[in-house]
């Protein structure tokens, strides 16, 4: 059967910081040979002219700069959004590279009307010739992506839910995005009543789809897995803190706020969302522990040995397993393995202390990504006037 939707249906927005750099442009050469319609780049004002330039300098034709004041996601998302053309919408990272048999596969499940959102598989950009340091710091990037990859590609398969329709390349009907509504509610999203939230853009438009009807997909395949960068420093430590702040925040919002997970994807709220609240390694492992010690102290010497054998290999095998296919690719990295198992224990502290400062959105890892961060996250009066927005997800109509 031929498709109905084509590469030529497809825009493809950027929000980009700087709106140049090697890595921007290689990025942009990459989604243009997939052939879609065009591109559109919404950068800061300032660097606006210098987009351009270079977009001419290198006969990008198909590629469209815009600007706006600040350096925003959502406020860069929006001034994208009458602009575009055509069916279909990309959001994509300016740091990812798009294989060229990507659009097909994320165009295939939108042939179904009743979905309005497709997710891609994402893998790490491994640096090359990397030092100690960068490999370690790398192999714990690349491990966090191999993670999320296995929760949402198991979730998609049990119940159709996943944590988050990732914004690294995302595909959405534009018909969505123009809706009047949606583009208020994304403006106008509320924290607990108390803040007006302008970060987590790409958690807000999975719990509209969910929360509208939409059914959502994730392409788990080799064809359609991009290539990302994540910090290969000390500067991981700042992602993992804005990663789980953002979590918490949409996870929270999820299964109180808006509640629809738990009718309509009640395995991926058991097994991702209620995680959040529920899940602590070091503290539940070290309790596990004292259990069994306190259950086997009249065991036989040996039945004891054997009983705390197969308790550490079942929690060593309940944390290996989701990352199998890492190993599998890079079985030289399984020398590395201590390295992630005291990681996954120190990142409780992570969780915890984000836990107790929600209220953050700053970033820490890139140049010019704060520049706005007192923009992303505004206290507002419990008396705000009417229209300022309803509270995080609830989205009933006016």
């Amino acid at each position: 059967m031929q498709a109905s939707i084509v590469t030529f249906d497809v825009t493809v927005v950027i929000p980009s910081i700087q709106g140049d750099g090697g890595e921007l442009w290689d990025t942009i050469r990459s989604i243009l040979a997939t052939e879609p319609h065009e591109i559109i780049l919404v950068t800061v004002g300032a660097h606006e002219q210098r987009a351009k330039q270079v977009a001419k300098e290198l006969n990008l034709s198909r590629v469209r700069v815009y600007g706006v004041a600040q350096p925003n996601k959502r406020r860069q998302i929006v001034r994208a959004i009458p602009e575009i053309q055509t069916e279909i919408t990309i959001f994509a990272d300016d740091d990812v590279t798009w294989p060229s048999t990507l659009l097909p596969w994320m165009l295939a499940p939108l042939e179904d009307e009743r979905y309005g959102g497709v997710g891609t598989n994402q893998r790490l950009r491994r640096a090359e010739c990397p030092n100690l340091q960068q490999r370690i710091w790398g192999y714990l990037g690349a491990l966090y992506l191999e993670r999320r990859n296995f929760d949402c590609a198991s979730c998609m398969v049990i119940d159709g839910g996943l944590p988050c329709l990732s914004g690294r390349t995302v595909a959405y009907r534009s018909s969505i995005l123009k809706d009047s509504a949606f583009t208020y509610e994304f403006t106008h999203e509320e924290w607990l009543g108390q803040y007006q939230l302008n970060a987590d853009d790409d958690n807000f438009m999975t719990r509209w789809l969910l929360s509208h009807g939409q059914k959502i997909s994730y392409q788990h395949h080799k064809h359609a897995e991009v290539l990302t960068t994540l910090e290969d420093n000390p500067k991981f430590l700042k992602q993992c803190l804005r990663w789980s702040r953002s979590n918490w925040r949409n996870n929270i919002t999820s299964m109180f706020c808006d509640g629809h997970i738990w009718m309509h994807q009640p395995w991926s709220a058991y097994a991702v969302y209620l995680t959040t609240v529920s899940h602590w390694a070091l503290a539940w492992d070290a309790f596990l522990l004292y259990l069994f010690f306190d259950m086997a102290k009249c065991w036989p010497h040996q039945s004891r040995e054997m009983g705390l054998a197969a308790l550490v290999c079942w929690m060593f095998l309940s944390k290996f397993l989701k990352l199998l296919g890492h190993y599998l690719r890079y079985p030289g990295d399984f020398l590395l393995l201590p390295v992630s198992i005291v990681f996954g224990y120190f990142h409780g502290f992570i969780k915890g202390y984000a836990m107790l400062s929600l209220n953050v959105t700053v970033w820490g890892s890139r140049e010019g990504a704060d520049d706005d961060d007192a923009y992303r996250m505004i206290r507002v009066s419990p008396k705000h006037p009417e229209g300022l927005g309803y509270r995080a997800a609830v989205f009933h109509p006016r």
